[in-house]
């Protein structure tokens, strides 16, 4: 489903009223930046798993990737500005040709530094020398496993991939990550395998972390629940199975105004592997570029001009205030 088609079908809202409109009601519109605290890196759309959750599109058959000269103009960007974490993905941000170096460079400049990888590259030996750069630079890693049964995951990311990662994740323990003290991070996120939202980000911590130490011995930082948007591949699933106008309703019955305060647009800046900028990583995969004067791409990086612009909304935004609001770190709120 191409770009053009994903918007018509979020602008059909029956009976509930857009989030432009909902948002209006509590009187937080227009919805306004206030910093630029997160520079979020699309290193490209190619990776060697096609998940059915993936807002990206993104699998081994796509050709996107960020080329040196865009990297190289994040860098001057990070190292003129305080903005205070780097957080890389894709994509599978290991098959970009530039990551290594990216990596080494950004890590310079003592920020928080994230790479989100999907661990299963690492099992691939020519890409599991990537561990030992993380280590060597303290990357946060950030992967997802959407749960904690072989079954479930596998149905979401395909057959044998929970095995990779629970590999991944033990050769990643024994060189510190997910360790106390050793000041190596890894993070799992959490999805919903199917058409409903993550339950209490608390509790699933929990869950998670007794059932991967006790049966397969594994240590991991936190966990974040993030809510499946509208979006991409997991768009599709739902007009497949029938399940759009339903999850569209849960979320709009979840809003959750305290979560409106905190959403990560607020203070993000994503950048595309072409170096369009957006408001955030789901506003990328639907085209929808900074606005409202904002300059929309990263050659032409103006702070003054986008740490406080107006944010390009859409109906896809009540996925981020939904229940206790989602965020590429997790959940946002408390309710």
């Amino acid at each position: 489903m191409d770009v053009r088609e994903q918007l018509n079908i979020l602008g059909r809202m029956g009976e509930n009223p857009s989030f432009a409109g909902k948002i209006r009601e509590i009187n937080r519109f227009p919805l306004m930046a206030r910093g630029i605290d997160i520079l979020q890196i699309n290193l490209g759309r190619r990776c060697n798993l096609s998940c059915r959750h993936c807002h990206v599109n993104a699998g081994p058959d796509r050709t996107e990737i960020m080329e040196r000269p865009i990297l190289e103009k994040c860098l001057q960007v990070l190292e003129t500005f305080p903005i205070a974490t780097i957080d890389i993905t894709g994509g599978s941000p290991e098959m970009n040709p530039h990551l290594e170096w990216f990596i080494t460079e950004a890590a310079r400049l003592n920020r928080r530094l994230i790479v989100r990888s999907n661990l299963t590259l690492l099992c691939e030996e020519s890409y599991r020398y990537f561990m030992n750069v993380f280590v060597q630079n303290k990357v946060e890693i950030v992967t997802s496993l959407p749960d904690y049964l072989a079954s479930k995951s596998d149905r979401q990311r395909g057959q044998g991939s929970f095995g990779k990662v629970i590999a991944a994740l033990r050769e990643l323990n024994t060189r510190g990550y997910g360790r106390k003290d050793s000041g190596l991070v890894i993070n799992i996120v959490h999805n919903p395998v199917g058409a409903y939202l993550p339950g209490s980000q608390a509790a699933l911590e929990h869950e998670y972390r007794e059932r991967l130490r006790t049966e397969h011995g594994l240590s991991f930082s936190h966990l974040f629940c993030i809510t499946n948007l509208p979006v991409g591949r997991y768009l599709d699933y739902l007009m497949e199975s029938g399940n759009y106008e339903d999850y569209l309703r849960t979320l709009w019955h979840s809003f959750n105004p305290d979560a409106v305060d905190h959403v990560m647009c607020r203070t993000t800046l994503s950048v595309g592997w072409d170096g369009s900028l957006y408001d955030c990583d789901f506003n990328q995969m639907l085209g929808l570029t900074v606005n409202h004067g904002a300059p929309d791409n990263i050659m032409n990086f103006d702070m003054n001009r986008l740490k406080h612009r107006e944010i390009v909304i859409n109906n896809h935004c009540y996925g981020c205030v939904a229940g206790s609001g989602s965020s590429c770190q997790g959940a946002t709120t408390g309710a």
